[in-house]
């Protein structure tokens, strides 16, 4: 009788153990914070095949442009602000291998509304939104938010990125993993990632022998 007992409260106290667990990495999963996933290597998202397309697309537009003028033509950096900022939207495009290598989330402008609703784009100095376009990547610098890259606008829809100071950096805001349905916070026109993606970034982008291309788009305002 002793022995049931026993191995009843044994069953009982591992079932709690198995169960607190599993909600302890559930909720660092909602917050973000869940490091298997994004410490190194951030997974790609698995999109529909007209997102993909849709994807591929700018890659291919995005090689042509890089190969004229001297750019990068292996990898490029595209960002879908048509998708919920609670959603991975910054993708690591190979353009070698034509596939999506990550995934990451990534804030919009405010437009300095505090907490914009909805989507906005100007490419405005002191404007605060953020501006579509095709962008190169510049040096690296530190500024107050640590680690940064410059930015140039290519289009005449983003041509005062630079002076505008419209940059690639991080901030400890930005979760890791989605956290959709919810957003995450917005910048003054930065594409802001996170703290460990932007060294995922760096990696790729100190490595490279030529400047790499970045585009935001959002096919609702083309």
């Amino acid at each position: 009788m002793k022995k049931i007992i026993l191995f009843i409260l044994v069953a009982i106290i591992a079932g709690a153990l198995i169960f607190a667990l599993v909600n302890f990495k559930s909720t660092k999963t909602y917050l973000g914070l869940d490091k298997n996933d994004t410490d190194t290597t951030f997974i790609a998202v698995d999109l529909n095949d007209h997102k993909l397309a849709e994807i591929t697309d700018k890659s291919r537009g995005l090689a042509q442009y890089a190969a004229k003028n001297g750019y990068d033509t292996s990898i490029f950096f595209i960002l879908d602000m048509q998708l919920s900022s609670g959603k991975k939207r910054f993708h690591i495009y190979d353009w070698q291998q034509k596939k999506i290598r990550q995934s990451a989330l990534v804030t919009h402008g405010n437009c300095y509304e505090g907490a914009l609703v909805g989507r906005k784009y100007n490419n405005v100095v002191g404007g605060g939104c953020t501006s579509l376009g095709k962008y190169k990547i510049g040096q690296p610098y530190q500024g107050k938010f640590g680690l940064a890259y410059k930015m140039y606008g290519l289009d005449t829809s983003n041509n005062n990125a630079f002076e505008r100071f419209v940059v690639l950096h991080s901030h400890s805001c930005v979760p890791d993993g989605e956290v959709h349905p919810y957003p995450v916070c917005q910048s003054n026109g930065c594409p802001t990632v996170s703290p460990d993606f932007l060294q995922t970034l760096a990696k790729i982008i100190d490595k490279s022998p030529k400047p790499i291309l970045m585009e935001i788009y959002d096919k609702d305002f083309q």
